[in-house]
């Protein structure tokens, strides 16, 4: 029962369509008693030889008549039941989805991609067959097992009891083997879930593997796992495998008292041969409920199971959630820091510190800084993918807590450090955030991300496929690419999180160029490792151990002599020394 109600919310939601499909199992279960019952009495009027030609023709074409209709009947609820389990399936999956778009990284942090993938195939998978194939049985054991014994009770009671005395055994039997089902079949997609994790790292770091000649340690760490899953899931079939022979085994002893206490009964006079026959066409058919009943419990443990672990999922709250009454009339015109400190869920140490600045709208700033010191933490927050102190971020004099989130990513372009590309053409990749962007605005956007000449000397151009997450790509193009999807939306607020730091210095100056003209009147964040990057901003921040050590223009940085101005001269002097050499 715990199935049903983990997934009761969905029951009510198809309540209709699953009351048609069981009314119309009830009726083809009333129809399937007819036959047993018309062959007993025909036996009878044989035995008694009552039976006339014209009774014999009625009899044969009754059953006949009802073979037909129940054919109708088993095509119509089938259909209607196994469409209820390909809808739950559908939306499970849409509602898993739409829930990790709203979660946070810190979410991703807790829960594995493998098992989210396995959860997404495997564990909805195992749902459909509970949502469909559960209930059936569960409809077949219930009415099918009432229907029965009420026929067996009407022709006699006594053999009824009789036949019925393993019953209790076959209870004590299926729950003990329904709950090592669930037990084992939850280990089992745990450890499938772990199996995905290891096949998706094993590829995607393919190249650094191969690198390191670390190809055998990685097939035998894959070995490993995929025996450990190959293990849990025998253990699971084995109780699987054990169910329908222990059925049968107690259906046998039924049969096997039937038959005994039958004939016994029949030597008597308490008995006549067609109803005997009759008697055991029943018994035949109470062999599939009591099958049912074990397939039952077999298939609802692990559905059970796997709706545990998908509505365990569905139920993180989200950290991050709309305001209230959220501000959807604001404009971008400033962007304030006050005192914002800011620390990583889980996390023992700030990563910001009583961080205070305030950018103009239409203003580029940089920021710079030792690796690890706070940057990306710092334009991170003004994506909204971490919850922040309150009234301590603010963009157009609002706090970020109260703008709408649509607005607020409609307003902001963001290109990170990791580029999340798509196994698709370069053009679908650029047009990401602009699905049915015109041609001329995507050729604009390769421009200004220096990327056309690139293309040029692509056989397909922007038809390219650039492979799994750009395998075909360098990290120059990667970077590049992202950059072009960002500038193609037009932001009203451009964040580079050190996404130029694969490019050559010309490239990367020509990027900057066209930035510089194109988005003025826009508010430009970079944050970069070199200094060139950012030496034409109207503000540069240094930050140290997450608070800002140094701050001014360019001119005013290199005149203070600190770390801006070592850092400036260092790398001003390992490029002169590149040319050079070239």
């Amino acid at each position: 029962m715990t199935f049903f109600q983990k997934m009761g919310w969905y029951f009510k939601l198809r309540w209709k369509f699953y009351a048609i499909a069981i009314f119309l199992i009830v009726v083809d279960y009333s129809l399937g008693l007819l036959p047993p019952r018309i062959i007993g009495n025909t036996v009878n009027g044989l035995t008694l030889g009552e039976m006339t030609r014209p009774i014999l023709e009625k009899q044969v074409l009754l059953l006949i008549a009802v073979a037909v209709v129940a054919y109708a009947v088993i095509v119509t609820w089938v259909n209607t039941l196994f469409r209820n389990a390909i809808y739950v399936e559908r939306l499970l999956r849409s509602r898993l989805l739409e829930h990790l778009t709203k979660m946070s990284p810190a979410f991703f942090h807790r829960f594995t991609r493998g098992d989210l993938m396995a959860q997404a195939t495997n564990d909805i998978r195992a749902v459909n067959m509970a949502a469909g194939f559960g209930v059936m049985t569960f409809t077949h054991m219930v009415v099918g097992g009432t229907l029965v014994m009420v026929m067996m009770f009407t022709i006699s009671w006594k053999l009824m009891l009789a036949a019925m005395i393993p019953l209790p055994l076959l209870a004590l039997t299926i729950k003990t083997l329904g709950s090592m089902m669930r037990t084992r079949f939850f280990a089992a997609q745990q450890a499938f879930g772990k199996l995905n994790d290891q096949a998706l790292e094993s590829i995607s770091g393919l190249r650094v593997i191969r690198a390191y000649g670390q190809e055998d340690a990685d097939v035998e760490a894959f070995r490993k796992v995929a025996e450990d899953t190959r293990v849990k899931n025998v253990r699971v079939s084995v109780v699987h495998a054990l169910f329908q022979p222990a059925i049968s085994l107690l259906v046998g002893f039924s049969f096997t008292i039937a038959i005994a206490f039958g004939s016994w009964l029949i030597i008597r006079g308490e008995l006549v041969l067609g109803d005997m026959i009759a008697f055991a066409m029943y018994l035949g058919m109470l062999i599939w409920p009591m099958i049912a009943f074990g397939e039952f419990m077999n298939v609802m443990q692990r559905g059970s199971a796997s709706a545990e672990r998908i509505m365990n999922t569905l139920t993180q709250p989200p950290e991050l959630v709309e305001a209230e009454d959220p501000v959807l009339d604001a404009e971008p015109d400033g962007i304030e820091f006050r005192g914002l400190t800011f620390r990583y869920p889980g996390a023992d140490k700030d990563s910001l510190r009583d961080i205070t600045l305030r950018l103009e709208r239409g203003q580029t700033l940089g920021i710079v800084g030792r690796t690890g010191s706070g940057k990306s933490t710092l334009v991170k927050t003004l994506l909204r993918l971490y919850p922040v102190e309150e009234e301590k971020v603010f963009i157009g004099g609002v706090p970020i807590e109260r703008l709408g989130l649509d607005l607020l990513k409609s307003w902001v372009g963001y290109v990170p450090q990791e580029h999340m590309l798509l196994s698709r053409s370069i053009r679908d990749n650029i047009r990401l955030g602009w699905i049915d962007a015109p041609q001329e605005a995507v050729d604009r956007s390769v421009e200004l991300a220096a990327l056309a000449s690139d293309i040029k000397e692509m056989k397909d151009g922007l038809e390219t496929l650039i492979g799994e997450n750009g395998l075909m790509l360098s990290g120059g193009q990667k970077q590049r690419i992202g950059i072009a999807r960002a500038l193609l939306v037009e932001p009203e607020i451009l964040i580079l999180d050190d996404s130029l730091s694969a490019v050559d210095a010309r490239t990367e100056s020509a990027i900057l160029d066209h930035l510089r003209r194109v988005r003025r009147g826009k508010t430009t964040l970079i944050v970069s490792h070199r200094m060139s990057a950012v030496s034409h901003a109207d503000w540069i921040i240094v930050l140290e151990d997450g608070r800002i050590a140094e701050e001014g223009t360019h001119a005013m940085l290199m005149a203070a002599g600190g770390w801006y101005r070592e850092q400036y001269d260092r790398q001003q002097l390992e490029q002169s020394l590149e040319e050079g050499t070239a």
